[in-house]
Parts: structure tokens; C-alpha cells; sequence
């Protein structure tokens, strides 16, 4: 089966499966004049246009009843520019095909997310982001971009060429245009090593301020219903290299991550009241192990197990007191949750609407299995989220508006009056763009 979304019978579902929609029609423009035609052709038919990657997002970011852009022609690496170190790709390649082209070449990109099936335009888009003391989302790793604006025009933006529009549209939300290209900020490929370890979920809480500035990269994720945390810690090595072996890798990481987590979370949702004991098992499954590979083979993993998921992006300082109420409330609650929850962190940055904008951040997801009732557990989290000035990740499931966004993002307005210089008509708007960002 495809991690990427599906359209069946004209009908259009992300990957989580809890957003559909039904286009008027599909066009997968394999050039950029193809695309600049496609959108001109809709405005003529008084037709709304989004583009969709691969449907990773949990909001209906890129739902339209109107022209459904597929990129996935439009893939490939246009120009790498050694001097410059800089990599141009087309918005449609997959993250994974960049990775490892970018590797042969012998660069890589200084930080990624955990998955790599998405677009490269859908991920920079909605903020994607992995984790790291010092190296942002990947949209921060931006230097330019090519944008397809509302009356058909290609648009180049970098910090010298439209800088506002740069400024904004590195992190755009699909609403000021269509991304056709965008160059990276690479590197020469490098090592990482990661160390995996279990940690009481107390001692994570106080060591937290510590272990961020000790790493170039920390994550973990705190088993709900126990006190038990599995920690990462990813630093730059001299090497040598030392991978996963196959077959442990294929245990670790299929077996247990994916496959036994998948027969875990059938039973919780044939019988929700096994979960606690289920979760305390997860969390003493993974041992500790460290190994050494390239970047992309380090930040990344496999998830089979589909979820929908909520993130939201508190100040660092708030993360450890916001984490403590979340899981006080868990405890309290009588909810049973089979999913651990991740915690991240970036740098601050300076993309408009990046949820990193004008402050250091620290990430806290919740998932649930798909297909299981997930509203009282994601309303009961979004509420501790939001009394820290959360700010939810653009690509997951939230509830909050334009309203909010003007109260937790400083230069909210600088992007809707952006939108109004480059979508006047709203041809790029669909219920979710204008939910967020007003109509």
C-alpha cells in the first residue's frame, strides 16, 4: 500500500484517512507552464485551486472542491551549486528521493523531520521540523523559492529578490501561491551518532534544560499511563561509521516500532482497558543502542502504524510545566492512550507564520491510532496547549482560528496583508486557509 494519500471514484483522502474531498478535477502538470496554464485556466472557470503532496497533513490544508494540483511530476534535482552549496529541486520530489540523491552527491541537509515521505513543498509549507538546539525546520533551511501567484506569474523570492514575499511564503500554508522549486541550504554529508536510551519520565523533566544544551539534537517520547520515557540524543561524529546491523534494525524498527506497536494498538482498541499495562510493556520493549550513520539513515524512521496526530509549539521554558499538566491529565482523565508522546525542539527563526517565529520552541505531539475517537483526548491537550501561548503545527489537527493566530503570532498581519497584494481574488482559499487565516 502507498504511505502517500489515495483518490478513489474522484475522491481525494489524506493519509491519516480522516479528511476527504471530492475536486471538480485533478491536473498533474508535469512543467512549470503547464501549472501556470492550469491555474489560469481556473480562474477563468471561477474554480478554487490547492495543491496536494502526499497527504501527510491531519488538516484539510489541501482539501478543495475545485482543481487538485498533483506535483508529482514535477520532481528532481534542478541545480546543485557547489559554490554556493545550495541544492534546487523541483516542489514535487519526495523528501526520501532528496535525501538520498543528496547523498550521492555527498551533501545533506543539516536537519529533517522524522518521515520522509512527503514533499518537498508539503512539508516546507506546513513547518515540518525535526528536532535540534542550534538548526531549525526545514523550511528555515530555505534560501529560495519559485512561486506560482493568482494571476499566473512565476515568482522568485530570496532574501534579496522579494524579500517579503520570502520572508512569508518559505512557510506559506498553499495560500499565497503554488511552490515550484525551492533551494536548500546543503552541507558536506557528515555522521551521526544516536543514542537511544529508556529514562524515567522524572528525571527527563529535570534534566530537560540540561540534555537540550548538552546535544545538537534531543527528542523522547513519554509513554502515557507510565513513567517511563525512551530518549534520543543525536550528535555529529568523526566516526567511524557503525549502522544498525540489518537484522537488528529490522527487529528494533519493524518489528517492535511498527509490527508489534501495530498488534498493540489493535488490542487497546478491541480492549481499551488493557492499555495501561500494554503501555508499560512498550515502554520497556526498546533497550538502549547506539550507532553511527548519515544523517538521513539517523533522523528518519519508518511508520507503518497510520494515527492522526496533534503538535503544538509552546515556548522551550514551557515545555517540561505544559508536559507535567498533560500528563496530570491523562492520569486524572479515565482516557486510555495507546500513543507516546513526542517532545522537540527549534530555534528560534524568522519565517512569518513558522511556529518557531520570533522564539525558541519545544514541540509536543499527541497521536492516536486511526480510526479511534480521538476529540476528547486531542480537546482535553489543545487546552493546555493554548494557555502557553501554543502555537499548532500547520500540517496537524487543531481547532483554533485567525483570531488566535493574531494574538500568538507577532507578525501575523504582515502575511494576510501579503495574501491581499498576492490572492486578492482568494483563488488559493479553501474552508481551512480561511478559518486560519480569516477570510
Amino acid at each position: 500500500m502507498s504511505t502517500a494519500a489515495s483518490a478513489k471514484n474522484g475522491t481525494w483522502r489524506n493519509w491519516g484517512g480522516n479528511v476527504s474531498a471530492r475536486p471538480a478535477r485533478e491536473v498533474t502538470p508535469a512543467s512549470v507552464d503547464e501549472l501556470t496554464a492550469a491555474v489560469r485556466k481556473a480562474a477563468e472557470d471561477g474554480l478554487k485551486v490547492k495543491a496536494v503532496g502526499t497527504g501527510h497533513s491531519f488538516t484539510s490544508i489541501a482539501a478543495t472542491d475545485g482543481v487538485l494540483i498533483r506535483p508529482q511530476l514535477l520532481t528532481g534535482i534542478r541545480n546543485i551549486d557547489r559554490d554556493a552549496m545550495t541544492v534546487t529541486v523541483e516542489a514535487g520530489t519526495p523528501l526520501k528521493r532528496l535525501n538520498m540523491a543528496l547523498a550521492r552527491e555527498g551533501l545533506s541537509l543539516t536537519n529533517m523531520g522524522d518521515i520522509m515521505e512527503q514533499t518537498v513543498s508539503g512539508a516546507t509549507s506546513t513547518g515540518t521540523h525535526g528536532t535540534g538546539r542550534e538548526s531549525g525546520s526545514i523550511a528555515a533551511q530555505i534560501r529560495g523559492l519559485e512561486l506560482v501567484t493568482a494571476d499566473g506569474s512565476v515568482l522568485s523570492c530570496s532574501e534579496k529578490e522579494n524579500p517579503e514575499v520570502f520572508a512569508a511564503a518559505r512557510i506559506g500554508l498553499g495560500a499565497l501561491g503554488i511552490v515550484t522549486a525551492i533551494t536548500f541550504a546543503v552541507e558536506p554529508i557528515f555522521l551521526l551518532t544516536a543514542r537511544e536510551e529508556p529514562m524515567s519520565f522524572d528525571r527527563v523533566a529535570r534534566d530537560f534544560d540540561e540534555l537540550w544544551a548538552e546535544n545538537e539534537h534531543f527528542e523522547f517520547y513519554w509513554f502515557p499511563h507510565t513513567g517511563s520515557t525512551n530518549t534520543k540524543r543525536n550528535n555529529r561524529s568523526a566516526g567511524p561509521e557503525k549502522p544498525v546491523p540489518q537484522l537488528q534494525g529490522w527487529f528494533e524498527d519493524e518489528f517492535l516500532s511498527n509490527g508489534v506497536f501495530q498488534v498493540a494498538q489493535w488490542v487497546g482498541r478491541a480492549a481499551p482497558g488493557t492499555i495501561p499495562s500494554i503501555a508499560r510493556i512498550s515502554s520497556k520493549a526498546l533497550s538502549a543502542r547506539t550507532y553511527t550513520d548519515i544523517p538521513y539513515k539517523v533522523f528518519t524512521s519508518p511508520r507503518r502504524v497510520r494515527f492522526v496526530e496533534m503538535e503544538y509549539a509552546v515556548p522551550r521554558e514551557a515545555v517540561i510545566e505544559t508536559l507535567r499538566e498533560l500528563k496530570t491529565m491523562v492520569d486524572r482523565s479515565g482516557l486510555r492512550v495507546s500513543f507516546p508522546v513526542e517532545v522537540r525542539t527549534a530555534p528560534s527563526d524568522d519565517i512569518t507564520l513558522s511556529t518557531a517565529s520570533g522564539r525558541d520552541s519545544a514541540y509536543i505531539a499527541v497521536h492516536m491510532v486511526r480510526g479511534t475517537p480521538y476529540q476528547a483526548y486531542f480537546t482535553a491537550a489543545e487546552r493546555i496547549f493554548t494557555a502557553h501561548e501554543g502555537r499548532p503545527h500547520w500540517g496537524k489537527i487543531h481547532t483554533r482560528d485567525a483570531e488566535y493566530f493574531a494574538g500568538v503570532y507577532p507578525r501575523f498581519g504582515e502575511f494576510t496583508a501579503l495574501r491581499d497584494r498576492l490572492d486578492p481574488e482568494r483563488l488559493f482559499q479553501n474552508d481551512y486557509v480561511r478559518r486560519v487565516l480569516g477570510a
